[in-house]
């Protein structure tokens, strides 16, 4: 667990437990807009709200699990803002990129991309990708960010309960897709699930 540390201005201790934790961060990020640009975009307006709220962290408590209830909250509104916002674009661009076979690809050198190309096992990604949003945030938090579920619940702003709902019924989800990739029947009960 991270606590602020005593500085002269206050700032410096609080810094250091909180860039310790940018990686994490970084790959989270990465997983909710799919995009390293956007990524990066996401964690560096979280450090941003985290600095301007520092005086509310309450020392002993726990930075990375506040950290990343400011990451998730902030990509909900964007989210948000986003559906609500109209979308303008140069047809005449995009017909031109379409033409030169250019339909927007996303700079694939990420960390989250380094590793999971370094899984052997192209069905895992695959079927980790295909999960709904609810879950795979949920399953990701859990068993890569390793957060506790009172964290998690903390984080996705939704009761404990459906934080277990949603990392059960997700890791069902994985299983079920891969033992059908693997051309095995998967078990009754987990093929498909409704998102909570």
């Amino acid at each position: 667990m991270f606590t602020r540390r005593p500085s002269a201005d206050g700032v410096t201790g609080f810094m250091d437990d909180a860039l310790a934790l940018m990686n994490g961060l970084y790959g989270t990020a990465v997983r909710l807009t799919r995009d390293g640009d956007a990524a990066r975009d996401l964690v560096q307006d979280t450090y941003l709200k985290a600095i301007r709220a520092r005086d509310r962290f309450q020392p002993g408590t726990n930075l990375k699990a506040w950290l990343y209830t400011i990451l998730h909250n902030t990509w909900r509104n964007r989210r948000r803002d986003a559906a609500r916002a109209r979308v303008a674009f140069d047809s005449a661009t995009v017909d031109a990129a379409v033409d030169a076979g250019r339909p927007g690809v996303v700079d694939a050198s990420t960390p989250e991309s380094a590793l999971l190309q370094s899984v052997a096992n192209a069905d895992v990604k695959a079927a980790v990708d295909a999960l709904p949003d609810v879950f795979r945030a949920a399953v990701w938090l859990r068993d890569v960010e390793d957060l506790s579920y009172q964290e998690i619940a903390d984080a996705l702003d939704v009761p404990i309960g459906t934080v277990m709902s949603r990392i059960s019924r997700g890791r069902k989800l994985l299983h079920a897709a891969l033992t059908t990739r693997a051309g095995e029947t998967p078990a009754p009960g987990t093929g498909t699930a409704g998102t909570r």
